[in-house]
């Protein structure tokens, strides 16, 4: 559904009355266009002095063609900084120095990435140092102007070079409605291996995107089919005649089948073995709303959403790991919601849900790892499709401004999201969960 009121604020009328009235004014997002440049201008590159990251990130950010400075300019495209040398509270001021006077100079849908030591993995000062670090990240993210925005990245020690996967997608416009995140590169370095073509990572994959009929599944097997995958569309057999649509679209296969059905997993393990010796990529993207407010929830309501949106995948999981029907190096892509952050009325069903499927993540991770695979969620804000289209004027308008980025996102900004993980290059990406809000104030 088109945001008409950011179109008006575009229009002359628009440009006019809205500054004058201090009315919100959502930025036009930069998205991703094959063969777009990474980034339209220089990015500055700094580091707190004993980091161990920055020749790393020259190095992969000449690599996608970055045009990658050391000193500051009038305007830049992007800022990155390494922090992992601040190693105490005080060389926080290092942060403070090398941002400050620069940014300003950010420009539309510029970014701003800050990478540190994971807390977790650091003691004493350091800990309390790099924790530090989220709060400025949070904040920068919300001062931003223009569409531009703000990134954490904690990179374990032994895992430098496997930031290059993430490094490109947070400063690219594949990015665009991602803002004031956390994320984490691990060690699990020995299956990653850079893709030989980046505008084709997943070239010879094969992926299962269920769901897929329409709106953010149609999204994701669209651009996991441009990245070069083969796309098998799942969906249920009512839905049928969209799902062969997308399929077609994406030169893919369409595969009528209901999860919540007790075969389910043996049929689609099955399916994918004989008709394309396993999968690689598998997005559990299928969910359903029976929104009502707990005292007047049926049992039906309650059980039919905690069946397709958490408990269908986890039996798909568990057939396809048992079975090795998911290859090695495999990817098990969720999706979460807000909702399962911050929880929602009359959703107490799909909050629980969506909440079991970061469990989901928390659990599968160690798995996963040992398995050579990964697996990882994106947590959807405000998305523009035709189910929050059907949302009451003041509410839909409410969870559009009510973020950094003021507007809703659209279902490509999932999409997107879940092709970085798949990206063969982020093996060391394994149990995230990123919030494709617009850094939404709900549940920040």
């Amino acid at each position: 559904m088109a945001d008409r009121y950011q179109q008006f604020t575009k229009s002359p009328v628009g440009k006019f009355v809205v500054p004058k009235l201090g009315l919100p004014n959502p930025a036009t997002l930069r998205r991703y266009k094959p063969g777009q440049p990474a980034l339209e201008g220089p990015a500055l590159l700094g580091a707190a002095p004993g980091g161990r990251l920055e020749k790393v990130i020259e190095a992969q950010l000449h690599r996608a063609g970055i045009d990658v400075i050391s000193t500051a300019a009038d305007n830049h495209a992007a800022l990155v900084f390494d922090a992992t040398g601040v190693k105490d509270p005080k060389q926080l001021r290092e942060v403070y120095n090398f941002f400050h006077p620069v940014i300003r100079s950010v420009g539309s849908s510029g970014r701003v990435v800050i990478l540190g030591t994971p807390p977790e993995l650091a003691e004493g000062h350091e800990r309390i140092a790099q924790r530090a670090l989220e709060g400025f990240v949070r904040s920068v993210g919300k001062e931003l102007k223009r569409g531009a925005t703000a990134q954490l990245v904690y990179v374990a020690e032994g895992a430098e070079e496997a930031t290059e996967s993430t490094l490109r997608f947070l400063l690219s416009s594949k990015s665009a409605f991602v803002d004031a995140q956390v994320i984490r590169v691990g060690t699990e370095t020995k299956t990653a291996s850079a893709p030989a073509d980046w505008a084709k990572p997943l070239d010879g994959k094969v992926a299962l995107v269920t769901g897929a009929s329409r709106g953010i599944g149609a999204a994701i097997a669209e651009v996991l089919g441009r990245d070069g995958a083969h796309v098998v569309a799942l969906d249920i057999p009512a839905q049928g005649a969209d799902l062969s649509k997308v399929a077609n679209k994406v030169g893919g296969s369409a595969l009528q089948l209901d999860i919540t059905a007790a075969d389910a997993p043996e049929k689609l393990a099955e399916y994918l073995t004989t008709r394309h010796g396993g999968v690689d990529i598998v997005v559990h993207n299928a969910g359903i709303t029976r929104d009502k407010t707990l005292g007047n929830m049926t049992e039906g309501g309650w059980d039919s959403v905690i069946s397709v949106n958490l408990a269908s995948q986890l039996a798909v999981n568990e057939k396809l790991l048992s079975g090795k029907v998911l290859h090695e190096n495999g990817r098990i892509i969720g999706v979460s919601s807000i909702a399962g952050i911050a929880g929602n009325v009359g959703q107490t069903n799909y909050a629980t849900s969506k909440a079991g499927v970061i469990g989901m993540v928390n659990v599968g991770a160690p798995t996963l790892a040992e398995y050579g695979g990964t697996i990882n969620a994106v947590a959807p804000g405000f998305i523009e499709t035709k189910m929050t289209a059907a949302v009451p004027l003041f509410i839909r308008e409410a969870g559009r401004r009510l973020s950094s980025l003021g507007q809703g996102g659209l279902p490509v900004d999932v999409a997107e999201t879940i092709a970085w993980y798949a990206n063969p290059a982020s093996a060391a990406v394994n149990g995230n969960v990123v919030r494709v809000c617009g850094q939404a104030l709900l549940g920040a």
